[in-house]
């Protein structure tokens, strides 16, 4: 191990055991900007949130890196905690390793790193997008570790086509009946469960990939003899490409209509929470596979990974079209799988995947 790997590991096991959930990363925040600060680079902090935005260099071209820095908060071992299950201290790790190898390198152009807060609540990127990170960003390189079942250790893939996502939250508001007297109002459980039956009835081109499944239902109460009138209930939806996604919204807010209407029920709904699919740059994605063929030989290099996870990241190409990006997957002997709250995984792709992202943002600088 070299004197970089170890300290990359002394920085990763901190982070770690720091753990802090969405628009809490202060201390995440305090750490990196006092890492960062004392390696020479130029810092910026946000006076309304957290995160950061660390640069090398200066003039176009201007490469971006993502990582991002916010845990989930789960029960670990019986107790709740916040706990980074979905690799993103590894990622600003490999964030970090990367800087350290850039930092006497860069002779001419920006290279901008954003420790972004809050992927895991969706609404990360977008505050990112709004304090103009990647206003005059060519290139946004970013990068996350994959289960074993998608790729294992040894394995790179020059991009992560992620699919779309979007929550739906409804409400039901009718009367309540006594259970002797159902004809006196209408069952929220009937019209829901029309409602689920009528949502599998969409149909889309077989070619696409899609979802639509209703994760919650709320009705009814202590007292077994009363008719339920209101409900609440929510809904997940996903396709592959974003305008399959806008075509399976309008699909279901047509349902939701329907039964609306069948039933004379008062149905009321708005959409939460939308990620947008990736939009991988033909350029970019091509840096990132000469970097790991560079770093590991052809045996290294994997296809794309196509995912159904959705991932914040790709607001920045929706937010900002002019921007050329993709995403680094990284096979790294996960088990058993992103968000399980004893996630582990091979911490010998951290300085790898370093190299890997260096190399990627020297050719992306020279092009």
């Amino acid at each position: 191990m070299t004197s970089l790997d170890s300290r990359l590991m002394d920085i990763f096991h901190h982070l770690h055991t720091h753990a802090e959930v969405s628009w809490k990363e202060t201390e995440t925040t305090a750490y990196l900007a006092d890492l960062l600060t004392k390696e020479g680079l130029s810092v910026r902090t946000f006076p309304d949130c957290t995160g950061l935005v660390a640069e090398i260099g200066s003039g176009k071209p201007v490469i971006a890196v993502r990582a991002d820095i916010d845990a989930l908060w789960q029960e670990v071992n019986g107790t709740f905690q916040a706990n980074h299950s979905c690799g993103h201290d590894a990622h600003m790790t490999i964030a970090i390793g990367t800087i350290l190898q850039l930092k006497d390198q860069v002779t001419q152009g920006t290279v901008r790193f954003i420790f972004q807060p809050a992927e895991e609540t969706g609404s990360g990127a977008v505050k990112m997008v709004e304090k103009g990170v990647v206003d005059d960003a060519d290139y946004l390189f970013g990068m996350h570790l994959r289960p074993e079942e998608e790729l294992p250790f040894g394995k790179m893939a020059p991009s992560i086509c992620h699919g779309a996502a979007a929550f739906l939250s409804g409400k039901l508001t009718g009367g309540d009946a006594h259970g002797a007297r159902p004809h006196q109002g209408t069952n929220a459980i009937d019209v829901l469960t029309a409602l689920n039956e009528q949502l599998k009835t969409i149909y889309l081109s077989p070619f696409e990939t899609y979802s639509v499944k209703m994760t919650r239902l709320e009705a009814g109460g202590q007292s077994l003899n009363i008719i339920p009138g209101s409900a609440s209930f929510g809904l997940d939806v996903r396709a592959q490409k974003n305008d399959t996604l806008s075509e399976l919204q309008q699909k279901v807010e047509e349902k939701i209509h329907g039964v609306s209407q069948l039933f004379q029920a008062d149905i009321e709904f708005d959409w939460r929470d939308i990620t947008p699919g990736a939009e991988v740059a033909p350029e970019a994605e091509e840096w990132l596979r000469q970097a790991i063929k560079a770093h590991g030989g052809e045996d290294m290099l994997a296809p794309p990974v196509v995912t159904s996870g959705s991932d914040d990241f790709h607001f920045y190409t929706i937010k900002q079209p002019h921007v050329k990006a993709a995403m680094l997957g990284i096979g790294a002997s996960l088990t058993p799988g992103l968000h399980h709250p004893n996630m582990t995984f091979d911490q010998r792709v951290i300085p790898m995947s370093s190299d890997i992202l260096a190399r990627a943002i020297l050719l992306a600088l020279q092009a």
